[in-house]
């Protein structure tokens, strides 16, 4: 389905929450010019297009269909993470992950599928067994459908009912404020084997700092919680759709027993 740059300019100028003064203040244009941009009366220039997309931060990939739409060529690549030019960011992310030692911690797309792991990630998924990504299906092994398919972790959460509410709408809020059209395909597969009460009213959790993860199998018990980490100038669209999740122990018991491996 192709979509003009005014409805795009207007959905994302809404899914933002913004008037029209709104945006046309933060972005230092008229209000009457953005009408008319909007209602398709004035054609936009690239630089405007490229002017109001950032005003109201919309990720790079989208600001391609933006250009395109509006009849521009594209302006941010999406190299491949083995492209030369992507070394020294890939290098920053392999860093990343190896000093996070000895704690997990992954390098996710916008889908969430799972891009690059520690080995402290890699153990934690075998401790629910070496065919636990063949189980909840993917091309790819992907964190959504590890909490949330049938095959996956559920059981082993011992505090699903509070988590639960929290990962879906962290999903529900990224797919919808990125624009990633990826995660909205995961969560409708995954959306039909879902308890909806506890998805949407979920339980009172204890007013702690941050909610942990709370893992339960063999007798281990393991408590987590996680730190997400973005590249703050992205001109790529591949790294700008990355996100680093560390994960760090929520007590002294698991802290103990990842540094022991």
């Amino acid at each position: 389905m192709t979509v003009s740059f005014p409805q795009l300019l207007r959905s994302w100028r809404q899914k933002r929450r913004l008037s029209q003064l709104d945006l046309a203040l933060t972005a230092g244009v008229s209000q009457r010019h953005l009408s008319f941009l909007e209602s398709g009366r004035a054609q936009p220039s690239r630089r405007m297009i490229l002017q109001l997309s950032e005003s109201l931060a919309v990720p790079l990939r989208d600001r391609n269909r933006w250009l395109t739409a509006a009849g521009f060529a594209p302006v941010f690549q999406s190299r491949p993470f083995n492209d030369p030019r992507m070394e020294q960011v890939m290098a920053a992310v392999r860093m990343m992950l190896a000093n996070h030692e000895p704690f997990p911690a992954v390098a996710l797309d916008r889908a969430w599928n799972i891009r690059l792991a520690n080995p402290s990630f890699e153990r934690l998924g075998a401790l629910f067994g070496a065919e636990v990504w063949a189980r909840v299906g993917g091309e790819q092994p992907n964190l959504m459908r590890l909490f949330f398919h049938r095959a996956g972790i559920r059981p082993f959460v011992s505090n699903w009912p509070s988590i639960a509410p929290l990962l879906w709408q962290r999903a529900q809020r990224e797919a919808d404020s990125l624009g990633g059209e990826e995660m909205k395909a995961v969560l409708a597969e995954l959306t039909p084997h879902q308890d909806h009460g506890v998805l949407w009213l979920g339980e009172d959790a204890a007013l702690v700092p941050v909610l942990p993860l709370e893992i339960v199998k063999d007798g281990q018990r393991l408590s987590l919680f996680s730190v997400i980490s973005t590249f703050g100038t992205a001109q790529d669209v591949t790294a700008d759709e990355l996100r680093i999740e560390c994960f760090f122990p929520a007590d002294g018991v698991t802290e103990q027993q990842f540094r022991l491996g």
